[in-house]
């Protein structure tokens, strides 16, 4: 049977073509919604991604080469050395050497020591990871990738992780149930520059440094125009959560750490990195940790130019530990200056240096950031575990 052809009058027409031009409308709509949703769903990528690195031989691990006792790489500047090992240096503690413990990263920065796990946790910037170093059985592994390109990192008193995040433009607490809250990541209604190095007072307060590091391209962080004008030292209350400004006459402000009293604050100036007239060299100023407030601000030791230091961590004598690289080879490696700014002896390493701590269980371990590397040392001097 055939079925005749029809066409559909004037008025049926008008219907039809208005369901089509509606129909045609919603479909239009969907599309543009969809674009919207993908477009809203694209974003940057938080920082660099680890690229494993095709390498012939690893560095080796262990105690470095040539290494006996008493250690050569420990240099001490009292002269003349005593018979045993170096006079006037802490860094002797007798049977030891300057071991590798971990290698494999492209720069280690930021070490901060958990003592109930027993582990370092420390910053592998370009990589974008954060990794964990087991002490017990020297066990190296991944704690948290992506980590926003995070460089330093500390310990608060309730044993909780703090981290300076480059791509993230933040400070942050890891809670002890792994949830992180944002600490600070704006000021003024704008936002930080890239927060660097942290540092928690006894009473709560956190104390972090602010230069541009982390978005002066895309091999530490993600580029961008910094909004701070300024580069500072700020202060987050431990109650109200609000942030100040504590220096702003730093050219590039670095490392940071208090006394074991906690009356002074020392914070590294690395402006020499932007220009040859600029300062390379560690600033002491005193603290008033209540208040949130420091004064009498001077130079504590400048470094050989063209090396910079750019972290460090205080003993309970007082004396500051700080790293050196990116100058002089031979002055690779760790320094130790007296609480009254003399130097009283090196550490030598075979690459630029970037930051330490203490730890072990008598927190007589120094823990160093070297390039590519995790350094550890046992000292005669004790950490004085103070954030």
């Amino acid at each position: 049977m055939t079925t005749p052809l029809t066409f559909p009058d004037k008025a049926q027409r008008h219907s039809v073509n208005r369901r089509i031009l509606l129909k045609g409308a919603a479909a239009a709509a969907a599309a543009g919604m969809t674009a919207q949703a993908a477009s809203a769903a694209s974003v940057t990528p938080f920082g660099q991604t680890g690229a494993p690195t095709t390498s012939t031989e690893p560095l080796p691990l262990g105690p470095l080469s040539g290494s006996r006792y008493p250690d050569s790489h420990l240099e001490s500047m009292k002269k003349p050395n005593v018979s045993f090992g170096p006079s006037g240096f802490p860094a002797f503690a007798g049977t030891m050497a300057v071991e590798r413990v971990a290698t494999g990263m492209r720069w280690a920065e930021g070490p901060v020591y958990f003592p109930a796990g027993r582990y370092v946790l420390f910053s592998d910037i370009p990589n974008n990871r954060i990794m964990r170093f087991s002490e017990d059985d020297g066990h190296l592994s991944v704690y948290r990738q992506p980590s926003m390109n995070s460089n330093g990192n500390t310990i608060d008193r309730e044993g909780r992780l703090i981290t300076c995040e480059h791509s993230g433009r933040r400070v942050t607490r890891t809670e002890l149930d792994g949830s992180i809250t944002i600490i600070a990541d704006k000021y003024n209604g704008k936002r930080l520059n890239s927060p660097n190095d942290a540092v928690v007072a006894s009473d709560g307060s956190i104390w972090f440094t602010d230069p541009v590091y982390g978005i002066g391209g895309y091999y530490e962080g993600i580029k961008a125009e910094p909004e701070q004008e300024k580069h500072n030292v700020y202060r987050v209350d431990p109650k109200s959560g609000d942030i100040k400004v504590v220096v702003d006459d730093f050219v590039e402000p670095n490392g940071i750490t208090f006394s074991p009293d906690e009356k002074k604050l020392y914070v590294i100036d690395t402006g020499f990195t932007d220009g040859p007239d600029n300062p390379s060299h560690i600033r002491v100023f005193d603290a008033d940790v209540g208040a949130g407030k420091v004064s009498n601000g001077k130079v504590f030791a400048e470094m050989p130019k063209p090396s910079i230091t750019d972290g460090m961590r205080c003993d309970t004598e007082g004396n500051i530990w700080c790293s050196v690289g990116w100058g002089d080879p031979k002055e690779d490696g760790v320094r130790c200056y007296t609480a009254q700014g003399d130097l009283l002896g090196k550490i030598h390493l075979p690459e630029t240096v970037a930051n330490l701590c203490f730890g072990g269980q008598q927190r007589n371990r120094l823990y160093i950031c070297g390039s590519t590397s995790l350094y550890a040392v046992y000292t005669s001097a004790q950490g004085a575990m103070k954030p």
